[in-house]
């Protein structure tokens, strides 16, 4: 099943994202927990990343390929572009078409900080990659955007622009990076519908768990978190249950008025712990 024929049957698209783990039994422990999650919730898919610079490639294609097999749930391949020749992503595609995965969220992938210069010819934009996948292969084809802009852009227009140069090569899907403040996904909506953009555009929702870490996040990727939302999470950032409460509990507001703003459907950031995203899809879809 192609993610992009999952939208517009008038009802909105769940989906969960996760990291693949480091060891085998942790690759076992996710194959168990997505599939605990498809027979109680059914997600209309699940995606599976890859590590930094493609560092997980494998493990992400070994856990992405038993998903689809053996557990029956539909899945998004995460593939960048830096880090792997043309030539392996040809192999890599090859290898999630035999396995059944129609779905690729295309990306550009971390810029390595000491690595070797890129050769010539190879794939240095999410863009070009997604021209590549789009020439070769019958796959539906998602790409990342970034309602408070990318932390590399020089503004928010610019970013913009590149966006739509994503659509324009054959993107037919957008998700967009984490947020919390649901005024920045409907302000990049229009100002992607006013650009030409067409395509469902998807509100990338990631579930507090942990204040550093959520801290850390919205720093990497230059995303803020609200200054009412920040300091009710600092009054109880030394109680883990209370912390999960607090952002469980902004997560279903932001779901429900996006959903209700006309979002096509809520991409979930799980951290691999899937607790919290069940209990926003539980609230969510009683409504």
């Amino acid at each position: 099943m192609k993610v992009r024929d999952l939208h517009g049957r008038g009802w909105p698209v769940f989906s969960f994202e996760f990291f693949p783990p480091k060891t085998d039994e942790g690759a076992r422990a996710l194959l168990n927990t997505v599939a605990d999650l498809q027979e109680v919730w059914k997600p209309d898919y699940v995606s599976v990343t890859y590590g930094a610079g493609g560092s997980t490639r494998d493990r992400t294609l070994d856990v992405i390929t038993k998903l689809q097999r053996d557990v029956g749930v539909h899945t998004m391949a995460h593939l960048t572009c830096l880090g792997s020749t043309r030539a392996e992503i040809a192999s890599i595609m090859e290898r999630l078409v035999d396995a059944g995965v129609d779905n690729v969220l295309a990306l550009r992938g971390d810029q390595p900080k000491d690595g070797p210069p890129l050769p010539p010819g190879e794939l240095a934009h999410a863009t070009e990659l997604i021209e590549m996948l789009h020439a070769q292969w019958h796959v539906s084809i998602g790409a990342a955007c970034y309602p408070e802009g990318h932390v590399e852009s020089t503004d928010k227009e610019a970013d913009l622009r590149w966006t739509k140069a994503k659509v324009d090569a054959g993107a037919q899907l957008l998700i967009t990076q984490l947020f919390f403040d649901n005024e920045h996904y409907f302000g990049f909506v229009r100002r992607a519908r006013a650009a030409g953009i067409k395509v469902p555009i998807v509100p990338g929702i990631m579930p507090i768990t942990n204040v550093a870490q959520v801290e850390r996040f919205t720093k990497l990727c230059g995303a803020a978190i609200p200054a009412d939302l920040q300091e009710r999470l600092r009054r109880v950032q030394d109680d883990p249950a209370l912390v999960m409460a607090t952002g469980i509990e902004h997560a279903i507001r932001q779901c429900r008025k996006l959903l209700e703003g006309g979002a096509p459907g809520i991409h979930f950031y799980t951290l691999n712990k899937s607790h919290a995203t069940r209990s926003i899809l539980a609230a969510v879809r009683r409504d």
